[in-house]
């Protein structure tokens, strides 16, 4: 019996099978739908601007990108930020071409994450999940690219100015 209720390793078989045919199935119109570019995001580390106490600058997670337009993608993604807690984002990417020079461009990103203490503005039980709205610095050559990504302050956990540091690459 693949569900039995003594071993749960069979279910968790069947439930990672069925992920596995649903992404290749699905593999054909995700890459229609990121047409102009799918790219795997690497979260590398953070700069704290004048900082009241100490943050892990060290932050690894992974993030995706999907560009179904020239000028905006969709991404999600997680990390550990710099208090040290896990942090799931999602949101939308808009990057005008008037703001497109070379293999620079500026870009802002907009949505919501996870792990912060966003006091009267958070949701969740703990007022952990809030919006973020950010500009971004993009860099891409070919197949290779970095993110700056410049968080504003989060006043209710002592969050300064931050940048954030990915290394990006395109599927």
């Amino acid at each position: 019996m693949l569900f039995r209720r003594n071993n749960k390793k069979p279910a968790y078989l069947a439930a990672a099978l069925a992920a596995a045919l649903l992404t290749a199935t699905s593999s054909a119109r995700a890459a229609n739908w990121c047409a102009n570019g799918l790219w795997v995001d690497a979260m590398v580390g953070s700069y704290h601007v004048n900082p009241d106490k100490h943050f892990e600058d060290f932050n690894p997670g992974l993030g995706i990108e999907c560009w179904p337009g020239q000028q905006w993608a969709l991404t999600a993604g997680g990390f550990r930020n710099s208090l040290r807690r896990p942090s799931w984002y999602g949101g939308a990417v808009w990057a005008p071409e008037f703001a497109h020079w070379g293999f620079v461009r500026v870009a802002v990103m907009g949505g919501i994450i996870s792990g912060y203490n966003y006091g009267n503005w958070g949701l969740g039980r703990d007022h952990t999940i809030g919006p973020v709205v950010a500009p971004l610095l993009m860099f891409e050559y070919r197949r290779v690219g970095a993110n700056v990504i410049v968080i504003p302050p989060i006043p209710s956990d002592d969050l300064p100015f931050t940048l954030g540091f990915q290394l990006r690459v395109k599927f």
